[in-house]
């Protein structure tokens, strides 16, 4: 029986909030194939290196930061024949969520990097198959954020519940009744717990400081309200109401 070789990559899907928006971290291909190509960062899996190894490896050296600084999960495997014309290559796609970071600079094989708006991708826009690993990615951290406590992924060590709806309407793109999040959030056992600070925001009112508590499930859960309209034709996916 004749084997078949197989090269095996990690993607990573890397969201982080920057400028009220939900952005995504691409690389601008600088070599074959696909050049000039927007794309997930990523590269092909070292000799001896484990998966979990070799996705935490690129997202030090696309971020400079540690997996353990924000969320860090195997997102899935893709393994279509044909999706990548330099042979058959597998990769294991990675999601991780980070609080705001700073500019992104280019690897060496690289034309550029830059964070984009995940709402501003367009279908076909991104090289090999990122367009379907982005839109499990998008779809995977909007649904974790109705039954875990992922939102606080994308906050500072302290934050407002305000900071926390920000992070809520952002990601899936809605408007969330003020009154009703916050009742919620702090109904829901082991969500967040107060410091005991306050930070004087808007108005020059003083907002009281939670951090994430040790749930890390939501009772109950924070549920998306379909909305009206027909789906985005774009990557980044639907906009969606809720009176939550």
């Amino acid at each position: 029986m004749t084997l078949n070789v197989v090269s095996v990559t990690v993607d990573l899907v890397l969201l982080t909030i920057r400028q009220a928006a939900l952005q995504v971290l691409l690389i601008r291909r600088g070599i074959p194939p696909y050049p000039d190509r927007w794309a997930l960062p990523g590269g092909f899996v070292l000799p001896g290196e484990d998966l979990g190894e070799a996705a935490a490896r690129e997202l030090r050296e696309e971020t400079g930061l540690d997996p353990q600084h924000g969320h860090f999960e195997q997102l899935a495997t893709y393994g279509t024949p044909g999706r990548d014309p330099r042979g058959r290559v597998v990769t294991v796609a990675y999601l991780a969520l980070l609080p705001d970071l700073p500019s992104p600079v280019p690897g060496s094989d690289a034309a550029g990097a830059a964070w984009r708006p995940a709402a501003e991708i367009t279908p076909g826009e991104l090289a090999f198959d990122h367009d379907r690993i982005l839109a499990d990615g998008l779809e995977r951290a909007r649904a974790k954020l109705e039954y875990t406590p992922l939102a606080t992924a994308f906050c500072p060590p302290e934050f407002t519940v305000a900071d926390l709806r920000a992070v809520y309407e952002t990601v899936w793109r809605t408007r969330l009744d003020p009154r009703n999040f916050h009742r919620k959030v702090t109904g829901a056992e082991g969500f967040i717990e107060p410091t005991g600070g306050t930070v004087i925001r808007d108005r020059g009112r003083p907002a009281q400081l939670f951090r994430r508590g040790p749930a890390t499930l939501l009772h109950p859960p924070l549920l998306r309200q379909p909305a009206p309209q027909a789906q985005s034709s774009r990557v980044g996916g639907t906009s969606r109401s809720s009176d939550l």
